[in-house]
């Protein structure tokens, strides 16, 4: 079992995609190679795909994206392609991404396929109506924990999580403003806007590499999605206050959160991965952030935590959870994922959160966060919680935004979806202690 709230890579994006490659023989082999292991389900696929491109260095950029774009395709419409042909091998379900969903046409395949794989491709077809969750592409005991059970919001939730995910950004605003990113971006001809929501958000058009570009590597620039930015304005640090991060993970929302409070007051980083956490640093250092502190510790009830009972003006707790609002970066892991996963991890958020509560001090605040898209991993946790600590209570997140100048349609809680917000499925509340 892993750690309390040791996050997995779940929330990580696919291999940028940047060029659209035609098959071939060479490049149809690689790609059904990589996605019989990817199949297997046994690792992130991203991680899989990652060491699959280590071990194989010949292989060319154009390569290595018609392979990532192949992978992420089936997995995005595996229950589609399992029930137009349900035996089919890693390479007849390649082909027949390729054929139905990938846009690639008979010309291309043609050369490339069999006489017998040319005569079976011709002989799948879909038949009759489709099951809702073929439609959407969503295992049924996922539909069945949505909040939300209407056949129509589901078809287009699924629909949603069927395409890639954009790339957002979150600009430090120590080192620039919004508008002063948009205008380099713009001056470089990378398209940019900026989101919505978010006031220091900007979504990029495509996958640019960002890694070695100024803006990153001077800390100007994060990669996060917007819906994890609202997260920091609904937490709300004022500049003298004392946070806790309470799942830090690598820190993309612990660095936003002291650029919002202009690295005045403090902030602890909490995290029981050590691995993570180092992760922080380099991004640490380019922020220029000068109030944050991470801190390894060995799991939620830690002697480190219990010091800071009653002493915490803000805490965050963007819990490990399912990742399932995050199909559209990990089609995965609605394969990797089960109930019984969510039963373990209910009782690992609950954990969590109750001794996230004992940190807030009185008239203090409290986050708790999840992507998933699940009423047991979300409002049910909650409810429970309130149940049983009648000294916090929930705030309205609308009026808390809006404050912010942001406006979201939401009440006690805020609850993003991705066909209608346009970011990762998103969940929080924020709950404040009795001043008394």
């Amino acid at each position: 079992m892993k750690p309390p709230y040791k996050k997995s890579r779940q929330k990580t994006e696919e291999p940028v995609v940047n060029t659209r490659s035609g098959p071939s023989h060479s490049r149809l082999d690689e790609a059904a190679s990589a996605l019989s292991r990817v199949l297997t389900f046994e690792y992130p696929a991203d991680a899989v795909l990652s060491r699959y491109f280590r071990d194989r260095l010949a292989l060319g950029q154009q390569d290595r994206a018609f392979v990532a774009e192949s992978v992420f395709g089936v997995l995005r419409r595996k229950l589609l392609l399992d029930y137009i042909a349900p035996e089919a091998t890693p390479r007849q379900l390649l082909l027949l991404w390729l054929a139905r969903i990938g846009g690639y046409s008979g010309r291309e395949l043609g050369a490339l396929c069999s006489s017998e794989e040319t005569q079976w491709l011709n002989s799948t077809r879909a038949q009759g109506t489709l099951p809702l969750s073929v439609e959407a592409d969503l295992p049924q005991w996922v539909i069945e924990r949505l909040p939300e059970h209407d056949e129509d919001f589901i078809r287009a939730l699924g629909r949603s999580l069927q395409e890639s995910a954009p790339l957002d950004l979150r600009v430090n605003t120590l080192r620039a403003t919004r508008d002063e990113v948009l205008a380099r971006l713009e001056a470089e001809g990378v398209g940019a806007a900026p989101t919505p929501l978010s006031p220091i958000g900007i979504r990029l058009q495509g996958k640019p590499a960002l890694s070695r570009h100024p803006l990153f590597t001077s800390g100007t620039v994060e990669v996060q999605d917007e819906g994890s930015q609202l997260l920091g304005y609904l937490l709300a640090p004022r500049r003298t206050d004392l946070v806790v991060d309470f799942c830090a993970g690598a820190g993309g929302k612990t660095l936003m959160l002291g650029a919002l409070m202009n690295s005045q007051g403090r902030i602890y980083a909490f995290d029981v991965s050590e691995k993570r956490l180092s992760k922080l640093k380099p991004r640490l250092k380019r922020s220029g952030l000068s109030n944050l502190h991470p801190l390894v510790i060995a799991h939620e009830n830690d002697t480190k935590v219990k010091r800071l009972a009653g002493k915490i003006d803000r805490v965050l707790v963007d819990a490990p959870c399912s990742g399932l609002g995050t199909l559209r970066r990990n089609p995965d892991l609605k394969f990797r994922q089960s109930p019984e996963g969510v039963a373990e991890l209910v009782v690992k958020q609950t954990s969590i959160l109750s001794a996230a509560a004992r940190l807030v001090k009185p008239g203090g605040r409290l986050v708790y966060a999840t992507c998933s898209l699940l009423t047991t991993e979300n409002q049910q946790i909650v409810d429970a919680f309130l149940a049983a600590h009648p000294q916090f209570s929930a705030l309205n997140c609308g009026e808390l935004l809006q404050k912010q100048g942001i406006t979201l349609e939401c009440g006690d809680h805020m609850q993003l979806w991705p066909h209608i917000h346009r970011t990762d499925g998103f969940f929080a509340v924020a709950l404040e202690r009795a001043a008394g």
